[in-house]
């Protein structure tokens, strides 16, 4: 196991110096060490108001990265150096969008406009606006409702771009094996990654033995039901026989007949549901999006 860089000593001790030098009031405090695997700032500063973030000398460009998503009114509050001493200086995020990270240390982040609730379905502007063409928030928030967010489990999504990297948004502790077998596909949700600062994702080009032998077997499967379907199934079965799955789809045929493919699996707990959008535009006329059927099953019952 790899050395800690931030042990309990030192959080205590920067915690008794931002509580000796701020006003601030340390029992609504979210610790995050950024220096551990798959800890994400941008997610965590959007839920807080106030996080208390340990960080590695290197990091170059995390105030812009932060700015860039919409976080330029939040205040940094740090000192300079690695040790928790001397001078406190306070700096709104877009006025250090040029700093990078110098020493690891810890800082805060206060952030006034932090909701407190998840929010499923982000708009599809602020994802990167490549070669995917991303399914309605509202319908996104369906499926990750169904797919029943849980901060440490795993999650596996199989051409669903926009899924995964909402659901690794949410994640403290888990991961996402995200598999898209375009590589413009590929190229776009790493962007995604990139912009949202997201450390817990995976990208690989398809399901197997082969490309998923050394990452964290899924607890949930989130795909869009294709020709591959039934071999995907197959193999995450067998490296997990209690998968939960949640399946998109927009073909009538393929939704029928759902109960019959998954009976082949021996899965029998299924439900099926079709999701109807409609929304008013600028000539008052309601435009129906398109109308997806949502099948939920869980294998091991």
């Amino acid at each position: 196991m790899a050395e800690q860089l931030f042990t309990n000593t030192h959080i205590i001790s920067w915690l008794q110096y931002f509580s000796a030098n701020t006003e601030i009031d340390l029992e609504h405090v979210k610790i995050l060490d950024i220096t551990r695997k798959n800890k994400n700032l941008i997610p965590t500063v959007e839920a807080h108001r106030c996080v208390l973030v340990f960080t590695e000398a290197g990091d170059m460009d995390i105030f812009y990265r932060m700015w860039n998503v919409g976080l330029g009114d939040c205040e940094i509050i740090y000192n300079e150096g690695s040790e928790p001493e001397g001078e406190v200086k306070r700096n709104k995020v877009s006025e250090m969008i040029d700093r990078g990270i110098n020493a690891s240390a810890g800082m805060i982040v206060l952030n006034p406009n932090a909701r407190s609730t998840i929010k499923f379905g982000m708009d599809n502007k602020k994802f990167y606006s490549g070669s995917v063409k991303y399914v309605g928030s509202e319908i996104r928030a369906v499926i990750l409702s169904k797919m029943q967010i849980d901060e440490h489990k795993n999650f596996c999504t199989i051409s669903a771009a926009s899924i995964a990297i909402e659901t690794a948004a949410m994640l403290g502790d888990g991961e996402v094996i995200a598999v898209e077998y375009k590589e413009r596909d590929r190229e776009t949700i790493e962007e995604n990654v990139n912009q949202f600062g997201l450390t817990n994702v995976t990208i690989i080009d398809h399901v197997g033995g082969d490309t998923m032998r050394d990452l964290p077997i899924p607890d949930t499967t989130m795909l869009v039901a294709s020709a591959s379907m039934e071999q995907e199934i197959k193999y995450l079965l067998e490296i997990n026989p209690n998968m939960e799955f949640v399946i998109y789809t927009l073909d009538f045929r393929v939704a029928a007949s759902m109960n019959d493919i998954l009976a082949k699996f021996g899965i029998t707990d299924t439900t099926i549901i079709q999701v109807q959008v409609s929304k008013l535009t600028s000539k008052n006329v309601f435009e129906n999006q398109p109308s997806p059927w949502i099948i939920t099953a869980k294998a091991g019952e």
